[in-house]
């Protein structure tokens, strides 16, 4: 019988091949196969989902050696399966392939978004602490830092999302005094970019030049990059410590599934970890499994609906009833083009459509609407339209929302994967109602 307590128990998937000679084998490609062995399920081509709120161990040494890592006497973590509050095949297959995607060292997932999200800020925070913020974000994202947070001492200072250099070194520094007058630190600096449901976008490389200088590496900058990633822009590649996204949109891609992810280094993951396991929040396995199927198409259906959204909003930009677009395709501002530019690899799919007229003329569009549905949420394979002032940041304050360019003539629109030319006349028969 083998000796259990000098070895890391339990069998192991083969290491995931990632190059082939000299050529770099790319995220897409990787999809079908990183993190899983065949052999350790039967020979089942794809993973099977393990239904199981437990898992057993081979010796007493083995669990002795998992709850070691699970409770932080050892580094490293558990280095098995453990109990599905911790960890479970299908989600640790997950975690190593939204790395790949993220260039990260490695993955959380998370039963939603918003839970990602107010993990990461509990885990990175401490009474006294300050969280620098772009703004406007996602109205929960907001609410968490401004209501709840400060429950507990955190206080936050937000800059608009197109600030520059001047304007984030000035932001750092009242940070850092508010910061040493509440006896704590600038704990974390959050970023959304492009911000929902504007479309603006922040300039991530000055923002960790401006950390760099005022606060030193020691402040992560983390980013909500759901609206353009994992395709269309690599946050780390800019300097950002952390990625977060809400996996219900784009990398689930079918609006059947709520789950959330954050990427980055493993020194900033560590407590981010050790909460999730107190607190539970993992993804459950049936929606890891059905992540895992997602992320096999994730690129295609991304570049068909950024090219959907390019003849659309080509089309939009020329009718006489609307105002406006808020797409990156469309950028008007030289310092949001020079931004895109530097920071993206694709315009996205999700954009602002300004209506002339108010409330009512959205509403009258939005009524109308035959094949695009009208509900929240973005990045699924059908098309969306929503009001973002009386909905999705509807508990936004009246005269944030005004200073923040949330108007009652925007409707955010997520454009799907159907025909382009029938979704333009599905437009125009709606904007013939306003």
């Amino acid at each position: 019988m083998s000796d259990t307590t000098e070895k890391t128990p339990g069998r192991k998937p083969k290491p995931t091949l990632t190059r082939i000679g000299n050529r770099e084998l790319s995220p897409a490609t990787l999809m079908m196969g990183a993190g899983y062995d065949p052999q350790l399920s039967e020979g089942s081509l794809k993973p099977p989902m393990f239904l199981t709120s437990t898992f057993a161990f081979e010796s007493a040494a083995a669990g002795k050696h998992h709850f070691e890592g699970i409770t932080g006497k050892r580094p490293g973590g558990a280095e098995g399966l453990v109990y599905s509050r911790f960890n479970g095949p299908n989600q640790q297959i997950l975690e190593e392939r939204l790395a790949i995607w993220d260039g990260a060292e490695e993955a959380l997932c998370f039963s939603s978004g918003m839970t990602a999200i107010c993990v990461l800020m509990l885990a990175l925070c401490n009474a006294g602490d300050v969280i620098v913020h772009s703004g406007p974000l996602y109205a929960a994202s907001e609410g968490f830092v401004a209501k709840h947070m400060s429950r507990f001492g955190v206080t936050y200072i937000d800059f608009a999302a197109g600030a520059d250099r001047a304007e984030l070194d000035a932001v750092l520094a009242k940070a850092k005094a508010q910061a040493d007058e509440n006896g704590g630190k600038v704990a974390m600096i959050y970023l959304e970019s492009p911000a929902n449901p504007t479309n603006a976008l922040v300039d991530v490389e000055a923002v960790a030049a401006a950390r760099d200088a005022a606060l030193g590496p020691d402040c992560p900058i983390a980013i909500d990059n759901t609206f353009l990633g994992p395709l269309w822009a690599k946050p780390i590649d800019q300097g950002a410590d952390l990625v977060v996204y809400s996996l219900t949109k784009y990398v689930g891609g079918h609006s059947d599934l709520v789950a959330g992810s954050v990427s980055g280094a493993t020194k900033w993951l560590t407590p981010v970890r050790m909460l999730r396991n107190t607190m539970g929040g993992i993804a459950d396995p049936n929606t890891a499994w059905m992540l895992l199927r997602s992320l096999e198409t994730v690129e295609l259906r991304m570049s068909r609906a950024g090219e959907n959204a390019t003849k659309v909003c080509e089309w939009l930009a020329r009718h006489p009833k609307v105002e406006g677009l808020g797409y990156l395709g469309m950028i008007a501002d030289p310092r949001q083009q020079d931004i895109f530019d530097r920071h993206c690899k694709g315009a996205g799919s999700t954009f602002s459509l300004f209506i002339k007229g108010g409330e009512a003329e959205c509403f009258r569009f939005l009524d109308a609407l035959t094949i695009a549905k009208l509900a929240v949420s973005l990045g699924g394979t059908e098309t969306l339209a929503s009001h973002p002032a009386s909905m999705t940041h509807l508990s936004v304050p009246d005269a944030r929302k005004q200073a923040l360019g949330i108007t009652d003539n925007l409707v955010r629109i997520s454009i799907g994967i159907e025909d382009a030319d029938d979704l333009i006349a599905d437009f125009a028969q709606a904007l013939d109602a306003v």
